[in-house]
């Protein structure tokens, strides 16, 4: 369990722009502390619970505190990789889907924070996956990262289009797809934990 909170982190967490955490933090609505030799703020698990009670902020995100990542490929060994290494992180929540249609109702009602999603599933492309993602509100937070061996940059621009944020080539690095992961949801880096 996270007991201390980057700016970035607190904003997802009350669902507000960093903007508006960094000037509550500023202004001392919101008290935290800065790493020493550094400007980062932080902001610690109780501040924040009690920061969101008194503003009427849903603490639900608080409690559990971990990111809903949703892993779709139909190579069932890289998909183990792929959680182990985002289960032993600590800041993951992780399921897994091996095919296109179970992706599809798992999305629905798991509504992960990101999607990792291979683009070359058995019974659906991943474009089409992406676009029926971009295409319900609820998920309009859903950040998706596209892995395949494809290489075509017009396949990958495509992708984009349909609604993918990222793209990553197999094979990869299990630490790069994390690091792309943390970037786009805005966490830090894997190896700035440590």
């Amino acid at each position: 369990m996270k007991t201390v909170f980057t700016t970035g982190e607190a904003a997802k967490i009350c669902k507000v722009s960093q903007q508006t955490i960094i000037r509550c933090f500023d202004s001392g609505q919101l008290k935290g502390f800065r790493v020493p030799g550094s400007r980062f703020r932080r902001i610690p698990r109780d501040v924040l619970y009690k920061f969101m009670k008194e503003n009427g902020i849903p603490t639900d995100a608080l409690e559990s505190g971990r990111r809903k990542a949703l892993v779709v490929d139909d190579d069932e060994e890289l998909v183990e990789l792929i959680r182990d290494a985002l289960e032993a992180d600590g800041r993951f929540e992780v399921r897994v889907a091996n095919n296109g249609f179970d992706a599809g109702m798992m999305v629905k009602e798991y509504r992960p924070d990101i999607l990792v999603l291979d683009v070359m599933l058995p019974d659906i492309n991943g474009k089409e996956v992406c676009q029926r993602v971009r295409m319900d509100s609820a998920l309009d937070d859903t950040k998706i990262i596209c892995i395949s061996g494809m290489v075509e940059q017009d396949k990958i621009d495509e992708l984009k289009l349909a609604g993918a944020n990222d793209f990553v080539q197999k094979p990869f690095e299990i630490e790069t797809l994390m690091d792309r992961m943390c970037h786009l949801l805005d966490v830090e880096p894997v190896e700035a934990r440590q």
